[in-house]
């Protein structure tokens, strides 16, 4: 079987994952260190809600038992980036919360404003796509047009044998 491609020992998935997810974090580092958000931009964050390190509040949990997504547009505070995590205050139904959000737990960033996405696969685990979820209520979204041109990532992680 000449024409099989031979397993890794590199763990290449993991490590082109880890670096994407560092783009999210510079991103947000840098809406952190400049108080806002530049221009049109604006964030729509979809993250695991079960992954290790994950803290959003009880009722939100259990709506969102397994995925959420956040939009960090118009009412967000105290944006803090580490390493590997964020968090941020939102509120929901006019109940402020703080979320903690592990990069590992992203799933998906998106800013709508310039047609940019990242899609991740949550902790090195296979995904057979995005679960269905309701939409993020913490803010409400503008609609902005977007000019022709795209400069969206999608990154393929599935092994060929």
């Amino acid at each position: 079987m000449a024409d099989e491609t031979p397993e890794s020992l590199i763990p290449y998935d993991e490590i082109v994952q880890e670096a994407l997810r560092d783009v999210v974090g510079r991103v947000l580092s840098s809406v952190e260190k400049g108080g806002a958000l530049p221009g049109g931009h604006h964030f729509y964050i979809t993250f695991r809600t079960r992954m290790p390190g994950v803290e959003i509040p009880k009722h939100l949990a259990q709506r969102f038992p397994d995925e959420m997504t956040i939009v960090i547009q118009h009412r967000y505070w105290d944006l803090k980036v580490a390493p590997d995590h964020f968090t941020v205050g939102l509120s929901f139904g006019g109940v402020p919360a703080t979320l903690r959000v592990p990069f590992a737990a992203v799933t998906d960033f998106v800013d709508p404003a310039v047609d940019f996405s990242l899609k991740f696969q949550a902790n090195g685990a296979e995904n057979d796509g995005h679960e269905e979820h309701d939409d993020a209520e913490n803010d409400a979204p503008a609609v902005v047009p977007v000019e022709d041109g795209s400069n969206v990532v999608s990154v393929d992680f599935t092994r060929k044998k």
